[in-house]
């Protein structure tokens, strides 16, 4: 696992540049274009109706909000945005195991993965101690981040001072 990594970086006037052409390319996808759409068809449905008059770009983009904004009013499902994720049946223990052993393989540098790997060791060792009756788990420790840290520059500056 790669630390430091951007996902979307913009340094300068180059990526600004960028990010504006991107904003662009989709204001224009998801509405100059439809509007552009509804321009051509009303004014086409206009040539055979006398009474409706010509428009233009501008009015093509309000038609299109307007015929967008009544879609998201007037459909059957009421929720155009979900903020709950649909409930999924989760992984069993076999495929929890699974996993986790194929990350302790990947991620024997990775400090981080580690602690994630003796955090769920602690829980799946509280777990069973849970469903064996025992309630108070006396053997599991937890080990500070920082204690950790504090302990390996300790013994580093032990090493660095042996070797002078």
């Amino acid at each position: 696992m790669k630390k430091g990594i951007n996902i979307i970086q913009i340094k300068g006037a180059t990526g600004f540049i960028i990010a504006a052409g991107i904003v662009c390319c989709l204001f224009a996808g998801f509405v100059v274009f439809p509007g552009w759409t509804a321009m051509h068809l009303w004014n086409f449905i206009s040539n055979y109706v006398q009474l409706m008059p010509k428009i233009g770009i501008m009015q093509g983009v309000l038609l299109w909000g307007i015929l967008a904004a009544s879609y998201y009013t007037f459909r059957k499902d009421k929720h155009f945005v979900y903020m709950k994720a649909p409930m999924m049946e989760g992984l069993s223990e076999e495929e929890l195991k699974k996993v986790f052993a194929d990350i302790k393989e990947q991620a024997k540098d990775d400090p981080i993965l580690q602690s994630m790997i003796k955090a769920r060791e602690a829980e799946l060792k509280i777990k069973n101690l849970s469903q064996s009756g025992i309630t108070e788990p006396k053997e599991i420790k937890i080990i500070n981040s920082e204690e950790k840290l504090s302990e390996d520059n300790e013994s580093q500056n032990i090493l660095n001072t042996n070797h002078k």
